[in-house]
């Protein structure tokens, strides 16, 4: 129980702290077996060996240091290990001289020992200092005394050996002899008599130095340790060596005063003592051979030195009696036997003189009674068989007795037969009893009956006095000490078991009893039991002397049966009537005492045997003659004393451990009705048992019989359990037992007087533990929940339930049995409270055990049951458990039956087994919230009880086992047990705080962890223990778990001792960094007092093969936390501690190690090898790396099973039905349910066939188990994988995300995400790594690559200086490092390796990877693909170029320049990567294809995706090739019908779902792809897309829009875009992908043209919609911008020619309605957007909310996109329709009035048009010109300014930034980093000079169109047209008809052309030459010498200007 003293400080007090040190480094050395321990101890054992002279003693008091004291308070004392002087208060000072005074110890000593009373106050929540300091002071005494006692016991020698490295043991032994010499025994004698218990306390008691009775407890226990290792230290020394003569008798010395406890026992001191001396007189071990045995004969004075035999021999002849003549008695056969020894050794010099005098000495001993002596006084000690050695030596000295001095035995024996016959003869005289009887024979058979009795280390050490008679099969059942197979048996063992033969002839009556107990005592154990079973069988046989009458030996199974079935015989006749009323009278004729007491010892012997020897118990159950169970039961049934009764049923007890018997004994107990179970009307007496207990036994106050029959039960019902007990004569079932035990024994227990105080726990243990068993076994089934009958006596009756039923029904219900059990659970504790023995006290912690168990067993079964019970017809009530234990206790008033549960872990110290069950129950109940609001109410209430509950949680997590995994199999040694069981306390506590922290606060573990209850919890301010008043909580003691082993090399001690428990520990941590409630509190705890993450991962990995599951769960927890931590850190700007987390998981040169105490010499080396290699760094693998290493990706699958007996799929179905799911949330079987149905199949079996396959069926069952563990292991192991994987990539994603980019350089950061992606293919790409990984993986490839791409594109991007002037001029700031411009310098080619840092070969590698984990995933894990594709797209984005700003001068450069330019990077990459994807061919082609026609939806857009990108890199179209061969193409372009029934659904208002309309968009993207090329655009030409788009119905479907909001919601939703735009979603895709089909299909163009007409014409009335443009919004107009530009293609007069429809007059004249009206609306959007006044406004008072500045843009380019478009269909139409300039078709009339009109009011253009189509006037085309030039130079300048802002980034205003970053993004800028905003800004910029790119280029179009437009009109007007007023209507009207064949009549342009009259045309002449005027020339010709000229060598714009000119200034006419 060291363990509750935890850490000392530096500055721990000279009389604690250094004891403490040296106790724990010897008991790493000798106990823990630490090879790095044994230097220290040399070390230590030097520095300290003054502290091991003067044992125990103190410092004395001084003058000097009295006074230096006393000034304390005002001047300050210098504290040892603390640097300067510290000023004491004078409290302090007060309690340092009581100290002194108290302990005679030195005044520095007691201050000292006061602080470090006041730094140890924590761990003992409620003592103060000076309490602590009186723990502290016996605390190190008992530290030195236990290291002593250690020391001693590594020693070499005799007796033992500890199996320790010999440099060790030469250490110790040498250490050990100098301390001998000087003077240790004396010394240690000296003390044994000065301290004494009784004194110490009252010294204490004086001072008030003891505290509350637990610290009474903990320093009498301290004290008494101390006592006892002193003596344990002496013993260890005489078992090794032997002590010299005056130290043996100075022992000698002090055993003469020895007296006995009041029981008549040693206490374990003097027992100690004596054992001891025996030791010091034992040579035993010569005859057994050791190899040694010469050195150790020469080191024993006993045979070695005449000097050393006289002086004890006199010593012990000495007459004069000692205060115990018993001990003397034993020292002197001692002596004795060793002379006898001595005298039988060749080699020894003569000694005869004393060899002589041995049968003197013997006779003296036993003239001392000294058989009886050792009997009550030794082997009565309880510490007797707490020690082998006491009993091997007690053994010894036995055998030795009757081995070397057998004529004294005969000497017993013949005065026993001499006395027998004095006894018989005056009996028979009937004189008095002779006065000098001796009972020496019958005592020595008595201690041989107690000596052998009990055997707790297995020793069987009877043995030796069973000489096999007849060979055994096994060899180890050989009786010989050594465990050597023997042909002969040895001498030694020859004359014992002639001994036990022997004594057992002729026997005297008087020591029948005796010799029957020495058998009992002798059979104790498996092979004797046997051995004495064949003596009693062929002593019974024919052919024994046949002395005593027919029976054979009265020691015999015969005989004995033989009586008891006559004592049947005699007392059935005996038997009185059922109405007599003397029943209770014993009849006269009954048993005497005397054969009462022969009964009872033969009816123990024979329990002894069967329970030993199941051969012997099935051998005589199966006697025909005897048939024991018949007689016993029929025994039962007379009338004989309880006594014998109780006996009786103890032999049955024995014989129902067989389950065989145990079935056919229910039958004979029920028939015999020993509990009465079935009431017969006519009978008014009740019989059997019940009786007995309420009136013989209750008026006895003695309840033998009652106990005896529970044991009976509790044996049966474990054996095998009847479930038709009593079928025929009553319901049958168990109830009625079930009923006496509960009504008549458990619930009376308490009432009942008891004359033996002990008893009334006994009768409750024994009755709990059948309650236990019952429940324990049983399993609710749905046929319990139902009422069964059955026919009795020809009614039906409903039958019992069973008994685990009928008591879970009890405990679900406030019944007094509950009341009972909780009840005793508060006196049980109450009593452990007082510390105290009391009688009994061992048989309550029993009870109280079975309660909390049986309260476990229901929590655990009461869902189930309670489901059942619910689904069933009974009308039963029941409440859970959990409820009933929130009741109020009648008692106390209070509902405190939980908290009294839980007080039992407070003496999880004591008693181990009940802090476990109350940990269970606790953890159990804990899973529902509202209880755990009470339960911390009931906690907290009272300040008292819940410190004390704090503290029991803390004991238990602070007691420190390690964790053993063992066998379920094997016995345990009792220490491996409690080890065990508070390990497993350990992990439910744990366990009750994981589980409560998942719920709301306040909950349990927010008070066990110390956090604020009353206010919220983040306002918690977590500190060490004893800092500012705080508790010591879980908290720190899970800390204290974790931390041990930190500061060393090895890493946390948890992890490899108990991997369990440290894994709940690190789960524990995580769960509080995790909640957002007490993750503030916990993390800077950790961060600042604890160090915590840092100390842990730099032990990263760990490994802990054997326990891997544990290992891989620790790692994942932690690397969890420190996710968590890094995120914290890096939000709030802690970039020390970030860094340092980031260089420890990260750095691959190698960290400082850690700072061990012992790291000097390192030191030294280390610079030294410095000095030698100062620059080969070696590399060391990084942190994060090795993690990953650490998780192993194969699994080892278990063998599939062969059975032979059982079934094999239905075992797999039983496994499969056993299977559920467990706290971790994994499936696992749950192997003891598996065990019980399998069990119960083969006890269901019946027939003698069975029993013999019996032993085969259960190794078979064995081997199922072991298959299922090995199973469930798996399951667990894969999980562990996983989530170890899991937490690795949260870790690896987190230190990429959200930690400062600046932390890791970039060259770094790529070679760690290169190194990290390689190692993780590699490990998943391996043959054996198990595929349930692969998700996961795939997942963390995924993030790698995207931030692999990201780096790599943000390190091109990073802005390089311009190298040489000559190069560089007007160069864009934007260059590559390895852009074209810079390889002529050659100075740069040495740091060209190739694609960014990490080089191109690196990102080959990275790419082959990745396929090849693509087409490892086969057919199925498609989720798996979608990542690996998503991963894909980002690799290859890295060769994409980045977005570059057109800066207009790239066009500077020749063609030739460009053609013979070197390929950079991007292309030279981009070429590679398609090779190796080419090199992959068709396999990987089919994987990405099928992926893309099917499947999960986002695998199928990402597969499209990739398809996408690879056929745009694809140069030479294998890809494309592939798909339109094997018909993908087509599965494509026709699954585009399947969409449109999709699709139609998701344009009503509340959409199902958006997914089909991501996929839609998704495949139309890729079909733009692919139509971009020539061969792609024909493909699917061919494949009739265009035609799937006109069939679909989706595009007619055009919402309307609603003004009023979001159909009429107040808040729309975030992410479902309103039903316009989803509509706009679907149209524009399809739009585009016509205008690129029609765009690249140069060869078809008429054939695509028409299908595109097609398209439009069939989905009309949607055009014209959108033509009418009925609402202006970006959106709208960016659907007229790609419509006209499609119309402008489609719908021109050559492509009616080309329609292959069947054409009728009809059918055309209805398309060239519709071509004619798409054609006049078309021109009427000229007037709308040629730039009116209103949608000017428009444009800036439109998007207020959203990104405005971005909807700017897109209104102003769909706008110049419109005017761009309808003005090329304008040229189109013009160029079309006349070929040759004669026959011009004029589009616009000659009125330019329309310009000046522009500024006054006009009408508006949606009212009705005017009845007669009007054409619009060239004013229009004028308009657009002048305002494009102006828009020209406004693009233009701002374009400059854009550029010259992106060269200088770094200069712009801070205000100029932010507004840029805040249009790429709109939250969340002020965050960031100064150099993120600058990446920002500039991509803001580039798509802004991009921009205007465009729109310069657009506006450069509309100029040169408008330009042709007007001249072709000016010339026709004013050359060749002629004026209506001059010539006949009809003429022209006719002429003009002539003109135009039928097919071209696209527009009806006479009603508009008729009315040119003479004065329009020269009205236009005058207006024209107004309008074109010199500054519109000169701003035109401007902006061709800025720009047109810049793109193209010819000069358009200045040959139209001129000819416009030429004609305006020819003269009309």
């Amino acid at each position: 129980r060291g363990s509750t003293f935890l850490a000392w400080g530096k500055a721990s007090a000279s009389l604690w702290g250094p004891y403490k040190d040296i106790w724990q480094t010897v008991g790493n050395a000798i106990w823990r077996r630490q090879p790095e321990a044994v230097h220290l101890v040399d070390l230590i054992l030097k520095k300290h060996k003054p502290d091991f002279i003067s044992l125990f003693k103190n410092p004395a008091k001084n003058v000097q240091q009295h006074e230096k004291v006393q000034k304390a308070s005002t001047e300050g004392v210098a504290i040892q290990g603390q640097q300067g002087t510290r000023l004491l208060p004078e409290q302090l000072i007060r309690e340092a001289f009581i100290l002194s005074d108290l302990f005679d110890i030195g005044e520095l000593a007691a201050v000292e020992l006061l602080l470090a009373g006041e730094h140890q106050q924590p761990h003992f929540p409620g003592l103060t200092r000076g309490l602590v300091a009186v723990l502290l002071y016996w605390d190190g005494k008992r530290c030195i005394a236990n290291s002593l006692k250690a020391l001693i016991q590594s020693r070499r020698g005799k007796t033992w050996t500890l199996e320790l490295s010999p440099e060790l043991v030469s250490m110790t032994t040498r250490f050990t002899d100098e301390l001998m010499e000087q003077g240790l025994t004396h010394k240690i004698l000296t003390l044994l008599s000065q301290i004494d218990v009784n004194n110490e306390f009252e010294k204490l008691q004086r001072e008030r130095g003891l505290g509350s009775e637990k610290h009474r407890k903990e320093v009498s226990d301290l004290i008494k340790e101390c006592r006892q290792s002193l003596a344990e230290s002496l013993f260890s020394w005489t078992c090794q060596s032997p002590l010299s003569k005056d130290d043996t008798l100075l022992l000698i010395g002090h055993l003469e005063r020895v007296t006995v406890e009041a029981s008549g026992s040693l206490d374990s001191v003097n027992l100690a003592l004596v054992m001891a001396l025996l030791y010091c007189f034992d040579i035993s071990f010569i005859e057994q051979g050791a190899e040694d045995r010469e050195d150790i004969i020469q080191q024993l004075p006993l045979l070695t030195e005449k000097q050393y035999i006289s002086s004890i021999h006199s010593r012990l002849q000495d007459s004069q009696p000692w205060k115990l003549p018993g001990l003397q008695a034993t020292i002197r056969l001692a002596w004795a036997l060793a002379l006898r020894g001595i005298s039988q050794l060749s080699d020894v010099p003569a000694l005869a003189e004393f060899t002589e005098a041995d049968e003197a000495m013997a006779e003296l001993a036993i003239a001392d009674n000294i058989f009886l002596f050792l009997t009550e006084s030794v082997v009565g000690s309880e510490n007797f068989y707490q020690e082998e050695f006491y009993i091997r030596r007690i053994h010894n000295l036995i055998t030795d007795f009757l081995a070397l001095m057998p004529m004294k035995v005969k000497q017993l024996r013949n005065r026993a037969d001499e006395d027998a016959r004095m006894i018989h003869m005056s009996l028979h005289m009937g004189n008095d009893l002779p006065i000098s009887l001796r009972r020496d024979l019958e005592h020595l058979m008595l201690l041989i009956a107690e000596l052998y009795k009990k055997n707790p280390f297995n020793l069987e050490l009877a043995l030796e006095y069973w000489c096999p008679s007849e060979p055994l099969q096994s060899s180890t059942i050989m009786g010989s000490y050594l465990g050597v197979a023997h042909q002969r048996p040895p001498q030694r063992q020859v004359v014992l078991s002639k001994f036990v033969r022997q004594m057992g002839d002729l026997l005297p009556p008087t020591i029948y009893i005796p010799y029957l107990k020495m058998l009992q005592g002798l059979a104790s154990g498996p092979q004797c039991a046997h051995y004495c079973f064949s003596l009693l069988k062929v002593n019974g046989s024919s052919h024994a002397e046949n002395i005593q009458g027919a029976g054979g030996s009265p020691v015999s199974w015969e005989h004995f049966f033989h009586s008891l079935m006559l004592y049947h015989e005699h007392l059935r006749k005996d038997l009185p009537s059922a109405d007599s009323v003397q029943y209770r009278h014993l009849p006269l004729r009954g048993i005497t005492q005397k054969e009462q007491d022969g009964l009872i010892a033969f009816l123990q012997l024979t329990t002894t045997i069967i329970s030993w020897s199941e051969n012997a118990r099935l051998a005589l159950c199966e006697h025909p003659q005897w048939t024991p169970v018949v007689v016993i039961l029929g025994l039962l049934q007379c009338s004989i004393p309880p006594i014998l009764k109780a006996e009786l049923l103890k032999t049955l007890t024995a014989f129902g451990k067989s389950p065989e018997i145990a079935a056919s004994l229910w039958q004979s107990l029920e028939y015999t009705q020993i509990l009465q179970t079935i009431r017969i009307p006519s009978q008014r007496q009740a019989i059997g048992i019940e009786v007995e207990l309420n009136e013989i036994e209750s008026r006895c106050e003695e309840y033998p019989l009652t106990r005896a029959f529970c044991q009976l039960i509790s044996t049966l019902v474990e054996s095998s359990f009847p479930s038709n007990l009593g079928a025929g004569l009553r319901p049958p079932g168990f109830d009625p037992y079930l009923q006496f035990l509960r009504d008549s024994v458990f619930l009376r227990f308490r009432t009942r007087a008891y004359r033996r105080a002990a008893e009334k726990w006994e009768v409750a243990e024994v009755v709990l533990e059948v309650f236990y068993k019952l429940l324990r076994d049983y399993e609710p089934q749905l046929e319990d929940f139902v009422d069964q009958f059955v026919e009795l006596r020809g009614e039906e009756i409903i039958a019992y339930k069973p008994p685990g039923f009928s008591l879970m029904y009890h405990l679900l219900n406030e019944s007094p049995m509950l009341e009972l059990s909780l009840s005793l659970l508060e006196e049980g504790v109450k009593q452990l409270d007082t510390y105290a023995s009391f009688p009994g006290k061992k048989h309550l912690e029993k009870a109280v055990q079975h309660c909390l168990a049986l309260l476990n067993l229901t929590l655990q079964k009461e869902n189930l049951f309670m489901d059942l019970l619910r689904e069933s017809q009974l009308a039963l009530i029941v409440t859970p458990l959990e409820q009933l234990l929130q009741g109020i206790n009648p008692r106390t008033k209070k509902a405190d039956n939980v908290v009294n549960i839980a007080r039992y872990l407070y003496h999880g110290n004591s008693n181990p087994e009940l802090a476990f069950e109350s940990a269970k129950i606790l953890c159990c109940i804990s899973c529902n919230s509202n209880i755990q609001i009470k339960l911390v109410g009931d906690f907290t209430h009272d300040q008292n009880i819940s410190q004390k509950l704090m503290a029991g949680f803390v004991e238990c997590l602070d007691s420190e086992d390690a964790e053993e995994f063992i066998n379920p199999e094997e016995e345990l040694e009792p220490d491996k047990k409690l080890a065990q069981i508070r390990h497993e306390t350990r992990i439910h506590i744990l366990n009750l705080l994981i589980t409560s922290l998942e719920r709301n606060p306040p909950n349990l573990a927010l008070y066990l962890l110390g956090f604020e209850l009353k206010k919220s919890v983040s306002t918690t301010n977590l500190q060490d223990p004893g800092v500012l008043g705080c508790p010591r909580t879980c908290l720190h003691a899970i800390l204290n778990i974790l931390e041990k082993g930190t500061e060393g090399r090895t890493g946390p001690v948890a992890v490899r001792e108990s991997p369990q428990l440290a894994e709940l520990c690190y789960q524990v941590i995580y769960q509080l960094c995790a909640c957002s409630d007490t993750s503030g509190p916990t993390m800077r705890y950790l961060r600042t007092s604890q160090d915590f993450l840092f100390s842990q991962l730099q032990h990263l990995p760990f490994s802990n093969r054997e326990y891997e599951i544990s290992m891989l769960n620790q790692m994942s927890w932690l690397m969890k936390t420190a996710s968590i931590e890094l995120r914290v850190t890096s939000l709030n700007r802690q970039r020390s501690h970030t860094q340092r987390l980031l260089h420890l998981l990260l750095d691959d040169m190698p960290v400082k190690p850690y700072s061990d105490g012992e790291g000097g010499i390192e030191d030294e080396n280390r610079s030294v090898s410095g000095f030698l290699h100062f620059d080969t760094a070696t590399k060391v693998r990084r942190k994060i790396l090795s993690i990953l290493d650490s998780i192993d990706f194969s699994q080892e699958i278990p063998e599939p099973l062969q059975l032979d007996f059982f079934d094999r799929a239905q075992i797999e179905q039983v496994i499969a039905n056993c299977e559920h799911k467990n706290l971790r949330g994994q499936t696992v079987c749950n192997v003891k349910l598996l065990h019980r149905v399998l069990v119960a199949e083969v006890n269901a079996l019946q027939g003698m066939a069975a029993i013999g396959q019996r032993p085969l069926l259960m190794e078979e069952i064995s081997t199922i188990l072991q298959y299922v563990v090995g199973r469930n292991k798996l399951l667990q192991c894969l999980h562990a994988k996983r989530h170890a994987l899991e937490s690795w990539r949260q870790l690896v994603e987190i230190i990429l995300t959200a930690c400062p980019q600046d932390l890791i350089q970039a060259e770094d950061r790529q070679l760690i995400i290169r190194d990290l992606l390689q190692d993780i293919h590699d490990k998943i790409l391996d043959d054996d790594a198990a595929q349930e990984l692969m998700p996961v993986v795939a997942g963390a490839v995924f993030t790698l690559t995207a931030h692999l791409s990201q780096s790599v594109r943000t390190e091109q991007k990073q802005p390089q200086p311009p190298p040489l002037p000559a190069t560089g001029t007007g160069e864009s700031q934007y260059v590559l490092m390895l852009d074209s411009s810079f390889n002529s310098t050659s100075s740069l080619e040495s740091m060209i390796v190739g694609f960014a840092s990490i080089g191109d070969s690196s990102l080959h590698i990275i790419l082959k990877k990745l396929l090849d984990f693509i087409l490892k995933t086969g057919g199925g894990f498609q989720r798996v693909r979608t990542h690996l594709y998503g991963s894909l797209l980002y690799y290859l984005q890295i060769a994409q170029r980045p977005d570059e700003p057109d800066t207009l001068e790239a066009a500077k450069k020749t063609m030739w320049e460009r053609l013979t330019a070197p390929e950079d990077a991007f292309s030279k990459l981009q070429r590679e990567n398609i090779a190796i994807i080419e090199s992959y061919g068709a396999a990987l082609m089919e994987v990405v294809c099928r992926d893309a026609c099917d499947g999960h939806e986002i695998g199928r857009m990402l597969a499209l995706a990739l398809l996408d990108r690879i056929v745009s890199v694809d140069k030479q179209q294998q890809w494309l090739l592939y798909l339109s061969n094997s018909g993908y193409l087509k599965v494509l372009v026709d699954s585009l019908v399947e969409d449109d029934l999709t699709l139609q659904t998701l344009l009503t208002p509340q959409p199902p779902l958006l997914k089909a309309l991501y996929t839609y968009e998704s495949k139309m993207a890729f079909l733009t792809r692919v139509a971009k090329i020539q061969q792609g655009a024909l493909e699917l030409l061919k494949s009739g897309v265009i035609v799937r788009l006109a069939q679909c119905q989706v595009y007619d479907m055009r919402p309307e829009i609603d003004h009023q909001g979001l159909f009429g919601m107040r808040d729309p939703p975030v992410f479902i875009p309103a039903p316009v735009d989803r509509y706009r979603q679907i149209l524009l895709p399809a739009l585009q992908l016509c205008q690129v089909i029609l765009t690249s299909s140069m060869a078809q163009h008429l054939q695509a043209a028409g299908q595109v007409l097609q398209f439009l014409i069939s989905h009309s009335d949607t055009i014209q919609a959108i033509l009418r443009c009925q609402d202006v919004s970006a959106g709208s107009l960016q659907e007229l911008a790609l419509l006209t530009g499609i119309i402008s293609k489609a719908a021109l007069p050559g492509v009616l020619s080309e329609l292959d429809v069947d054409v009728t007059e009809g059918s055309l004249m209805e398309l060239q309605g519709h071509i004619g009206r798409f054609q006049r609306q078309c021109l009427g959007l000229l007037s709308r957007f040629g730039g009116s006044d209103r949608l000017r406004q428009f444009k800036f008072q439109d998007g207020v909310e959203g990104d405005r500045v971005n909807k700017k843009d897109e209104i102003e380019l769909a706008m110049q996109q419109i005017c761009a478009n309808v003005m090329e269909y304008c040229q189109s139409l013009m160029l079309q329709s006349s070929p040759t300039f004669q026959h011009a078709v004029c589009l616009f009339t000659p009125s330019l009035s329309e310009t000046i009109n522009r500024d006054g009011p006009r009408q508006d253009t949606q009212a009705p048009v005017v009845p007669y189509w009007r054409l619009p006037g060239l004013g229009i085309i004028v308009y657009l010109l002048k305002q494009s030039a102006n828009d020209f130079f406004t693009y233009y300048d701002s374009h400059r300014q854009n550029v010259n802002k992106l060269q200088n980034v770094e200069q712009l205003p801070p205000d100029e930034i932010k507004e840029l970053c805040q249009s790429v993004m709109p939250a969340g800028v002020d965050k960031i980093s100064t150099s993120q905003k600058y990446i920002l800004a500039r991509r803001r910029l580039v798509k802004l000079i991009n921009n205007r790119a465009i729109l310069l280029s657009l506006c450069s179009y509309i100029i040169e169109t408008c330009l042709f437009i007007f001249w072709r009109h000016l010339e026709y007007y004013l050359l060749r047209c002629t004026p209506t007023d001059c010539q006949d209507s009809l003429l022209a009207s006719t002429a003009s008809f002539k003109n135009r064949r039928l097919q071209e009549t696209n527009l009806d342009f006479r009603s508009g052309l008729t009315r040119v009259s003479q004065h329009d045309i020269e009205q236009l002449q005058i207006e024209a030459i107004n309008a074109f005027g010199e500054s519109l020339q000169k701003k035109l010709l401007d902006i061709e010498g800025l720009y047109s000229k810049v793109r193209s060598r010819y000069c358009f714009i200045q040959a139209l200007v001129r000819r416009i000119r030429g004609l305006l200034r020819q003269p009309r006419g």
